[in-house]
């Protein structure tokens, strides 16, 4: 391989190496930051550029004062040469010729002064509608560009916004994404806790269900439901048993219980044991 192809190699890779770390650095840079650099970047370019019309103003005025002077020493060229002519000419109408000869002589070098003096104020006149013209366009280049500035930093203002936008939403979507995610491996998922609840939940139900389908738990029912039945029975019977008493009339209600209890509890031995069997009496009780 020969040299220049060595050296091609070589431009190509380092080519190839910057594109790729540009990459990089744009993947990685922050948004914020860039554009706070491209603000930056565009305020010093404004004030380059309003520097630069400066000078141009400046050109343009620098130019009128010269062509200002010029027109005033044209003037007075134009003054002294009259004078100059009006002396010689007196000095003739008095006979001194060779005073008028010096006067026509210094007319004539005013005369001199004067046509160069001209001509400087033409080619001052023509730098200065020049330097007007390009002052205008320097005036004009500024505006325009501190038109384009004030939308940048209205579209800063804006992008930063969408910025703060796109944060916030990246960092509800990673919270709303890390929602079905679990912590860490020993914590649980929502999904799985509510699964284990469920299957909990089933199983206790469907115990339930088999527990209640059994011969004792049936049985049980029976026994309670015949009590509730003696029970309603015996009810019965003493309310019956009360009420005849009150309609036989004339005992306290002292006796009244207590011969209703007697009663309710002849009525439940009939009821639940057959014939009552009557005590023996004791003789020293009846005495």
């Amino acid at each position: 391989m020969s040299f220049m192809n060595v050296l091609d190699l070589f431009r190509k890779r380092l080519r190839y190496f910057t594109a790729k770390t540009n990459s990089r650095f744009e993947e990685r840079a922050d948004p914020k930051i860039q554009l706070e650099q491209a603000i930056t970047e565009a305020q010093d370019q404004h004030r380059r550029l309003v520097e630069q019309a400066a000078n141009v103003v400046a050109n343009h005025k620098q130019h009128e004062l010269q062509l200002n002077r010029a027109m005033e020493e044209l003037e007075k060229m134009n003054l002294s040469t009259r004078q100059a002519l009006l002396m010689a000419q007196q000095s003739e109408q008095a006979g001194d010729t060779a005073k008028a000869n010096e006067y026509n002589q210094t007319a004539e070098a005013f005369a001199n002064r004067l046509v160069a003096t001209e001509n400087q104020v033409n080619e001052l006149k023509t730098l200065s509608l020049q330097s007007a013209q390009a002052a205008d366009q320097a005036r004009g280049a500024v505006q325009q560009n501190a038109m384009a500035l004030q939308q940048k930093l209205a579209e800063r203002q804006k992008l930063m916004s969408q910025l703060d936008q796109a944060k916030m939403q990246e960092q509800l979507n990673k919270a709303m994404s890390s929602l079905s995610d679990t912590v860490d491996q020993s914590a649980p998922s929502l999904d799985q806790v509510r699964a284990k609840i469920e299957s909990r939940y089933a199983k206790a139900i469907g115990t339930s269900e088999l527990s209640g389908q059994t011969v004792e738990t049936r049985m049980l029912e029976v026994q309670q439901a015949a009590l509730g039945a003696e029970a309603r029975s015996r009810l019965d019977v003493i309310k019956a048993q009360m009420l005849g008493s009150g309609q036989a009339g004339g005992q306290a209600p002292g006796e009244l219980s207590g011969s209703s209890s007697q009663g309710a509890l002849g009525s439940g031995a009939t009821q639940t044991g057959g014939p009552a069997h009557e005590e023996p009496v004791d003789a020293s009780t009846e005495e």
